[in-house]
């Protein structure tokens, strides 16, 4: 991390900007290309997760305004690009959203994610024990949350598994 401190802002913003135009529309051209053939992929994986549901359904509901604000979010803004490209939300549409919303997105790494990293980065070299502590824990907490979340998704899973998904998931679908 210590090269972006060489870079002038405007250099180091425009670099994260183009790296968010670039995943953001990537991620959305493998959902509208997912969305023809999605069962004969790996990607069909991700999109039964409950989410990406979740993500599919912001979409329906806000439409464009979603994929802006998701950029704000950490963990789903790669879904609700997902579901934007598989719903088909028309480019038009999808382009000027995700352009405001990577402005914002490199603007906020730019700005607060190399503050932060600029502090840690201080209060290792003055306290190297606490610093290492209050990294751990921010680990211990984000599994935390990984967890919780799979947890809650895998309940919320096994109460609306229909008994054909059942079936299919024991091997017993005999006529298939």
């Amino acid at each position: 991390m210590d090269f972006w401190r060489d870079w002038p802002y405007p250099v180091a913003l425009s670099v994260l900007f183009l790296v968010i135009l670039l995943r953001a529309n990537a991620t959305y051209w493998i959902g509208r290309a997912a969305n023809a053939g999605a069962d004969r992929t790996r990607l069909h994986r991700l999109m039964e997760t409950s989410g990406y549901r979740r993500a599919r359904d912001l979409v329906v509901r806000w439409g464009a305004p979603v994929i802006t604000v998701s950029f704000l979010t950490v963990g789903l803004q790669t879904l609700i690009n997902l579901a934007a490209g598989a719903l088909r939300m028309p480019y038009r549409r999808y382009l000027p959203a995700m352009l405001i919303g990577g402005v914002l997105w490199a603007f906020l790494y730019a700005t607060f994610g190399f503050v932060s990293f600029e502090v840690w980065q201080r209060l290792y070299e003055r306290w190297p024990g606490l610093a290492i502590a209050l990294l751990v824990l921010l680990v211990l907490i984000l599994i935390g949350f990984i967890v919780r979340q799979a947890t809650r998704s895998r309940r919320r899973g096994d109460d609306q598994t229909s008994p054909e998904d059942a079936d299919r998931a024991s091997g017993d679908n005999v006529g298939a």
